[in-house]
């Protein structure tokens, strides 16, 4: 049987990695993103790297309209969605004080809102057919004191952690993954050109590494997934040391 995979945020960064990986192992594939035109010449890419079939669901996910749509998809009993990757987001610089409030408020919503709901209405039929898989696009900064990025992707591993042990036993299982600075366009959407970070270069990871190495763990039944050694260590050392001394290293870049 193929898989349906629904990949949120898809048009761009590490969604349209998991599109590109699990193209190629002949997934059907439904995108998502607001970009229409974006979407399609990706499905273009994608039906000739294997992909079994392509839709496109063009959607702003911070509109109740979007949210529907995307929401009626994952509820078709005669299409059922055997993957869900909730992979949209963005991010914002970390003054808080000076962000624009209803910036933030879209954020809040984009990074816990809509996931929420979109693994809401996929799990019954997911639990109901005995199988499936949510991957859930956190980040390292779950664990560090980063501003409401860090808290929005902790809100993720912490839900993760929890739906995981609650729905493997049923055949579902539920897994954050937790990059570090990946080579995308997250950083260059909040305006810095290569480079501009601080970040030293041993820091970076390829999204090709990232993806391959999250759906590894996913097949394990992996609650958290943190892809590469350097970062699983720097995860665990995070949640031990004193949170001032980590808000200052965490204040590394944006």
């Amino acid at each position: 049987m193929t898989t349906t995979s629904l990949i949120t945020g898809a048009s761009s960064g590490l969604g349209t990695e998991y599109a590109r990986q699990l193209a190629g192992r002949g997934d059907h594939l439904v995108l998502v993103a607001r970009d229409r035109a974006r979407l399609e010449a990706l499905a273009d890419e994608l039906h000739r790297a294997g992909a079994a079939e392509v839709e496109v669901l063009a959607a702003d996910l911070t509109a109740p309209g979007g949210i529907a749509a995307v929401t009626e998809r994952l509820t078709e009993a005669a299409r059922p969605v055997d993957v869900l990757i909730n992979s949209a987001g963005f991010g914002l610089p970390l003054a808080f004080e000076e962000n624009d409030i209803d910036d933030e408020v879209r954020h809040l919503r984009l990074h816990v809102e809509v996931p929420m709901q979109l693994i809401h209405a996929a799990l019954p039929g997911m639990l109901a057919r005995g199988h499936g898989e949510i991957i859930n696009l956190s980040s390292v900064s779950a664990v560090m004191p980063r501003s409401t990025y860090g808290a929005a992707k902790g809100w993720l591993v912490s839900f993760s952690r929890w739906a995981n042990s609650r729905y493997r036993p049923r055949g579902v299982t539920v897994t954050a993954v937790c990059p570090g600075y990946t080579h995308t366009e997250f950083h260059a959407r909040l305006g810095l050109a290569e480079g501009e970070e601080g970040i030293p270069d041993w820091q970076w990871l390829e999204a090709p590494r990232v993806v391959t190495e999250s759906l590894r763990d996913v097949t394990r039944g992996r609650a958290v997934s943190v892809p590469s050694r350097r970062y699983r260590a720097i995860f665990t050392a995070a949640q031990l040391v004193p949170t001032g001394l980590m808000s200052r290293l965490a204040a590394r870049g944006r």
